[in-house]
């Protein structure tokens, strides 16, 4: 009677991998369904590309292979007689002695007599993914796969690697499982590689289906004095959701100028063979980066033709421009935030003088806040800094009093310039928080708020306090230089909001630009222009696939309405070419005006509380704008801040800390891109380090 084995894998010999490593010895090996087709209920199916997480296999050497085979019955791995077809499960010490004892018992093996040979019923379980598990079910250990998770918990959670040798976490995997098996370090880390390597290829196998994408790019310094450079793709795909993947994250090496940047942004798009999908840049305004652009510009213009001969290629990074106007406006009033900075760097070192302030806020009973020391080049922390301080500025004389030390207490017309600046600050925190969010926001939603920056600015200057009128003035010249630089990609995307169109421009241009000399009427005039010669191309290239396809399948027809016969010779009726000539030039040509159509149309009036999401309208309506609702996704999915950089600095800087100083450049590399393959693969939410944040500030806990 024939039985099966619940058992675990054969330890088996380590395979080599990107990396030098000490493969371990007691690694198990693991069929992967991932990388086999999964067979159909009741049938199996020959096992092939083993997984690359597991070690290599052995050579079989016995007899028993003769008569049986590996297959995949569902998602188990089993030996299948090639006689009768019946499974048995591997043993755990990989032996064959009940595979060979079938085979002499086997009744269709020829040559086998059995008088009573009857085979057993085998009722199989499946394990059901959840957090808990409320039923007795079937388990099957398997090293290979937990060394899959592992990796990923590794990279996704940002996990030394010499956290797999500890002595407690192997307690705590035993504890789980006695079949579990130490894996050193040295296999996580190639482990690492082998992830980067599968994942890369399908983010590679998805960017093939983009047509248009765009992208951001900064440099980065990390503790190893190691310059890199991270490369993010932005894009909508074909799902209609906006998505965002990291390209690379290399080492540039010296001299970090504008054409080494260069060449380290089209190794990146060559390896990624992504060169003539490119839409726009977004850097911030350093100036290596506009020679950086301009090169790749002239590059990618001699492969290809980029939209609007390159016009919108260029697109600077919005909340790198509100630092530079706020940074500007905060030189006025330098004394105060001296005062400020000063008191709370006097406080911070010290456990005693914390104490003294915080028992001091108690007696006044205010409310437990942390004070922030910020860093001086995020306008923002330096905000949240003299925000917070102007709520405790009760404490600051009263501690003055306890502490013959401490000689920078603010005056009081000091902190009436505090609470000033702060109020005028909250507009541009609020701004920036909108377009540097986690999830970042589309460029249709900016215009509205550069023009509540632009009014306010032109309010204050009417302050009666000099400070606050100086200030406005500083950024306002500011507002002035990069607001040109920036406005095409806001317009358009503006019109092409359901809700605005060209209405908003209306509204809002007379204050943008000259009122009184009809400026702003030139500008909304080119907005509209360089609007319908980008729809047009789009229209051409819809034409090129689609009009080319036909007249090839047309094997050589002319426009003579005489001739009706094809180049192969084979004779086509006469509604039929008619239809053939109807579907292919003129539906394109009436596709021209699906532009005209839209603006035509009355605004969109969004109701309910939901936030609107203008790229799920244009899905909702691409039947009716095929290649216009194309083009606004397009456009849609042009970052108009880096954060998406900013983030994986943040992600660096925690993956290349103090104790990770020795990670080489490509180990770094394949850590932080693969962690944000993974994040979008399981879906994770992604807590992203912002200029909204007041990173690299120092929080003082008064609670």
């Amino acid at each position: 009677m024939s039985e099966e084995v619940h058992s675990s894998s054969t330890p088996i010999v380590g395979q080599p991998n990107p990396v030098t490593r000490m493969a371990d010895s007691n690694a198990n090996a693991r069929g992967d369904e991932s990388n086999v087709e999964t067979a159909a209920p009741n049938q199996s199916q020959e096992v092939e590309n083993p997984n690359p997480y597991a070690p290599k296999k052995r050579q079989k050497k016995s007899a028993a292979w003769t008569d049986f085979k590996e297959v995949l019955v569902g998602t188990t791995k089993k030996f299948q007689c090639v006689h009768c077809k019946v499974h048995y499960l591997p043993h755990g010490s990989g032996v064959t002695t009940t595979l060979l004892r079938h085979g002499k018992q086997c009744l269709k093996k020829p040559g086998n007599i059995i008088p009573h040979g009857q085979q057993q019923l085998t009722l199989e379980a499946t394990l059901e993914l959840g957090e808990s598990v409320s039923a007795v079910q079937n388990f099957k250990y398997d090293q290979a796969k937990l060394r899959e998770s592992m990796v990923h918990c590794f990279i996704v959670h940002e996990m030394p690697f010499m956290t797999a040798e500890y002595e407690m976490f192997n307690a705590m995997m035993r504890r789980a499982t006695p079949l579990y098996q130490k894996v050193s370090r040295t296999s996580i880390q190639a482990d690492v590689f082998t992830t980067y390597d599968i994942h890369r290829k399908k983010i590679k196998q998805l960017l093939e289906n983009v047509t248009r994408m765009s992208l951001t790019t900064d440099l980065w310094r990390s503790n190893q004095t190691v310059e890199y450079m991270v490369v993010t793709c932005h894009f909508v795909d074909k799902d209609w959701k906006l998505q965002k993947r990291v390209l690379n994250f290399c080492e540039v090496p010296p001299p970090h100028n504008g054409l080494s940047i260069y060449d380290a942004l089209h190794t990146c798009l060559s390896d990624w063979d992504i060169e003539k999908k490119i839409w726009t840049i977004t850097l911030d305004n350093a100036s290596y980066n506009d020679v950086a652009v301009r090169t790749l510009k002239g590059t990618l213009s001699y492969q290809g033709e980029l939209p609007l001969g390159g016009e919108m290629f260029h697109v600077r990074c919005c909340a790198h421009i509100i630092n530079i106007l706020v940074q500007c406006g905060l030189k006025e009033i330098e004394g105060t935030i001296k005062s400020v900075r000063e008191s709370i760097r006097h406080i911070a070192p010290s456990t005693s003088r914390v104490t003294i302030f915080r028992d001091i806020a108690k007696q006044l009973k205010l409310p437990s806040k942390k004070l922030i020391l910020d860093c001086c080049t995020r306008w923002n922390s330096t905000y949240h800094m003299i925000s917070t301080a102007s709520e405790m500025k009760a404490v600051f004389p009263r501690y003055a009093e306890r502490d013959s030390l401490y000689k920078w207490l603010p005056a009081d017309e000091d902190w009436v310039n505090v609470l000033d600046v702060c109020e005028f600050l909250e507009l541009f925190n609020d701004i920036t928080t909108l377009i540097s969010g986690s999830s970042y926001s589309t460029v249709n939603l900016f215009l509205p708020e550069m023009w509540a920056i632009k009014m306010l600015l032109k309010e204050t200057l009417d302050s009666e306090k000099p400070s606050m009128r100086s200030m406005a003035s500083k950024m306002l010249q500011k507002f002035e230089k990069y607001w040109g630089q920036s406005n095409l990609v806001i317009s358009i995307a503006c019109v092409l909001d359901p809700r605005n169109k060209f209405k908003m421009l209306e509204l809002y241009f007379p204050d943008l630009y000259d009122k009184e000399g009809a400026d702003y009427l030139a500008h909304i005039a080119t907005v509209r222009d360089k609007l319908h010669k980008l729809f047009d191309e789009y229209v051409e290239e819809y034409k090129a696939k689609n009009v080319g396809k036909s007249s090839e399948n047309e094997g050589g027809v002319t426009s003579s309405a005489a001739n009706i016969t094809t180049g192969k010779g084979k004779r086509k009726m006469g509604r039929e070419r008619f239809d053939s000539i109807v579907q292919n030039v003129e539906c394109v040509s009436t596709m021209r005006s699906e532009l005209d159509v839209y603006l035509q149309d009355c605004l969109h009036i969004h109701k309910g509380g939901a936030e609107f999401n203008v790229i799920e309208w244009w899905k909702e309506q691409s039947m009716r704008y095929k290649i216009l609702s194309t083009m606004a996704c397009d456009i849609m999915a042009i970052p108009i801040t880096s954060v998406a950089s900013e983030a994986a600095f943040s992600a660096g800087g925690r993956v290349v800390d103090k104790h990770r100083t020795s990670l080489g450049t490509k180990t770094v590399q394949a850590l932080l891109c693969t962690q944000d393959w993974l994040k979008n693969h399981y879906h994770l939410k992604k807590t992203v380090k912002t200029m909204t944040k007041k990173e690299d500030a120092v929080e003082i806990d008064l609670s």
